[in-house]
């Protein structure tokens, strides 16, 4: 499957390395958040890429939630581990949780099914910045630490009509940002869609730490930084080719 390139199966673990993970960020996902990058001392794994690795072994339902309970580092040793027929979790030998999913209805465990809504969702959710994230915090006035930007995932869910679909894409259906002093909740709402009809829905949500007044001048410098960060990557990936 597409995914192999982005994580490494040894014995009965997932192990995520830096390059493996940032370059899913990057090259899958379109999302150049600095803790994505492999020199980063903050670094982690893509919730997208845990959530889309799992969607590969378990198989995609109807309905599932998708909670995020801890950052995950290079090299760290993961294991699919299933509580009953509706929870699973993605865990360390240590038995500490990184990723819960509870989930109902029919399953499909179609490759290329799983394949297409993998991509199509990622595509959709590295969007959040600066298309999606920008034009909110300008609406509230705040604005991410442009210094250190931190912007977590927290949760999504997502729920389908039924699975006897193929090639769903996905729709950016509006997006809400609830603010509360330093620390801001932000949630993008999207549907599947499939030869027009719609044919499911979802949300995301991601919290916003060490949130400050808005500064027209830094998010520019931001969203300029962005871009440029976004060219010599894929500049380098070309030259590397």
């Amino acid at each position: 499957m597409f995914l192999d390139p982005y994580f490494t199966q040894q014995d009965q673990h997932i192990v995520f390395s830096r390059q493996q993970a940032s370059h899913f960020a990057k090259l899958v996902a379109g999302d150049f958040n600095p803790i994505h990058d492999e020199d980063n001392k903050r670094f982690c794994v893509p919730g997208d890429l845990l959530f889309s690795v799992l969607l590969q072994k378990e198989g995609i339902c109807q309905n599932m939630r998708i909670e995020f309970a801890g950052m995950v580092n290079d090299g760290v040793g993961l294991s699919v581990i299933e509580q009953n027929e509706n929870e699973a979790s993605v865990v360390d030998d240590q038995g500490k949780s990184y990723l819960n999913m509870s989930r109902s209805g029919e399953v499909s465990h179609n490759q290329a099914l799983i394949e297409h809504v993998v991509k199509a969702y990622v595509k959709f959710s590295g969007m959040n910045f600066p298309h999606i994230m920008v034009p909110l915090m300008e609406e509230q006035q705040m604005m991410i630490n442009c210094q250190r930007p931190l912007v977590i995932y927290e949760s999504m869910e997502v729920e389908f009509a039924r699975l006897d679909i193929t090639h769903p894409e996905v729709e950016f259906n509006g997006a809400t940002f609830d603010v509360d002093d330093k620390r801001g909740v932000v949630t993008m709402n999207f549907e599947f869609k499939e030869d027009g009809e719609v044919i499911g829905k979802g949300k995301k949500r991601m919290i916003a730490s060490g949130l400050k007044p808005y500064s027209q001048e830094a998010v520019t410098d931001l969203v300029e930084q962005f871009n440029e960060r976004k060219a010599t990557f894929l500049k380098q990936v070309e030259q590397a080719a």
